[in-house]
């Protein structure tokens, strides 16, 4: 048998590779979806986008605590995402979007190129250390039709979270803002203060608790008693600095610690999630709960959760409100359906959908001069339930989030000063 030599066999070698090389590119050129799956989608055009999401399911990674957001995700996102662009949307609860966060820095760590997580519902805390550890995918969100046409991109409240600027790694969902809930048929008078909720709580021993923090609400909570306790928040809307931080802390320990025997079970433990506070004030067992949505109430006495005579009040000195967002983290194996997902929810069929108390009820995104006269009409004729404080209102209360950075140092503050 004859020996080929080594120049032959690398003349065969380069003719296979230009033969191979010529067949995916007659094939990308015949196919869009093919080509697309080259391109960068950070600067691709929409139609590249779409034809790339196709076919894909996306993972989302969300509080899975609220059976109105569920419900919203399952039965109304997902069934029109499927229909309408192919795109298959898997809902993933988690109690805290904390563990969703360690979970991707566990998979930077490791160099782990594909994760399983493809959307993640962020804000606050959660986005600063995911931004700080370079856990997010990259400036999407001016890649979105919705968000171009809808978003005002320079409002403060959108463009930055919690004081950091998001730079394009999120897409603001919704507008969220605390109330307190209560049964008018057990308080006439709800507090308007926090120094009246207190006097409230000692008069009505074990009728009153919040939510341990780090839970999301509970800590809100605590960051709501901090500007009352210690002279507004206006002091609190530049850097940490937890030197000068650490002596203005002690009205809110004392504020918190005042009231801490006359709060359910005398204050010797605390509910560990919203969820079970909320079923405490189901059960009767408290007066009160409260949340960063203003129309859950009316939700859940629709559902017949709560008691009919259940009511929702804001403080006269004002409640937190803050705009939470979507995210795609840096190795989500499914960046075009992410962002297909996420322009879906952004659209005035989503988010007035989203906005309507049967569904979920929330504050949209979007602003309301952005929208056709018939799409502003839709909204003005919602009726959000009798529990849902008028718009105006809520408006007209509304406190900035304190930087990020706050949120750790209050809430190790909690367990070290009242938790103990």
């Amino acid at each position: 048998m004859r020996k080929v030599t080594t120049p032959v066999i690398t003349i065969i070698v380069i003719a296979i590779c230009l033969f191979l090389a010529g067949c995916s590119q007659a094939q990308n050129k015949s196919d869009p979806a093919a080509a697309a799956t080259s391109t960068d989608l950070l600067k691709a055009n929409w139609d590249e986008v779409a034809s790339q999401a196709k076919g894909q399911t996306v993972n989302m990674y969300m509080w899975g605590g609220s059976e109105s957001i569920n419900r919203y995700m399952d039965e109304w996102v997902a069934p029109r995402l499927k229909e309408d662009y192919e795109v298959t949307l898997h809902r993933a609860p988690v109690n805290d979007i904390n563990d969703t966060v360690n979970k991707l820095l566990a998979e930077k760590q490791v160099n782990k190129k594909e994760g399983s997580v493809d959307l993640i519902w962020i804000n606050g805390e959660n986005f600063k250390n995911a931004k700080e550890q370079d856990l997010l995918w990259g400036s999407f969100d001016k890649q979105l039709p919705n968000f171009n046409q809808y978003i005002d991109a320079n409002a403060p409240d959108i463009k930055d979270d919690f004081g950091l600027p998001t730079e394009g790694l999120e897409a603001p969902w919704g507008k969220a803002q605390f109330v307190f809930i209560y049964d008018s048929n057990k308080i006439k008078t709800p507090p308007t203060s926090l120094a009246q909720l207190a006097d409230w709580v000692k008069q009505n021993p074990g009728k009153f608790t919040y939510p341990a923090p780090p839970d999301f609400t509970g800590s809100a909570f605590i960051r709501q008693a901090l500007y009352e306790t210690t002279g507004g928040y206006q002091q609190y809307m530049k850097p940490l600095d937890a030197d000068s931080l650490t002596p203005k802390l002690s009205p809110l320990w004392n504020y918190l610690n005042s009231m801490e025997t006359s709060l359910w079970r005398e204050g010797k433990t605390y509910p560990e999630s919203l969820a079970k506070l909320d079923q405490l004030y189901a059960n009767g067992e408290v007066w009160m709960t409260m949340g960063y949505d203003p129309a859950r109430a009316s939700n859940e006495i629709k559902k017949g959760t709560f008691p009919a005579s259940t009511r929702t009040f804001v403080l006269e000195a004002g409640t937190l409100a803050n705009t939470h967002y979507l995210s795609i983290p840096f190795n989500s194996t499914h960046q075009a359906g992410a962002m297909v997902a996420i322009n879906f929810m952004l659209s005035p069929e989503a988010q007035i959908a989203k906005f309507d108390p049967l569904n979920w009820g929330e504050d949209m995104s979007l602003d309301l001069e952005k929208l056709s006269p018939e799409d502003q009409r839709l909204v003005s004729e919602i009726d959000r339930g009798i529990a849902t404080l008028p718009a105006g209102e809520l408006a007209s209360h509304r406190l900035p989030e304190l930087p990020s950075a706050y949120v750790d140092v209050l809430d190790n503050g909690w367990l070290e000063y009242v938790a103990k």
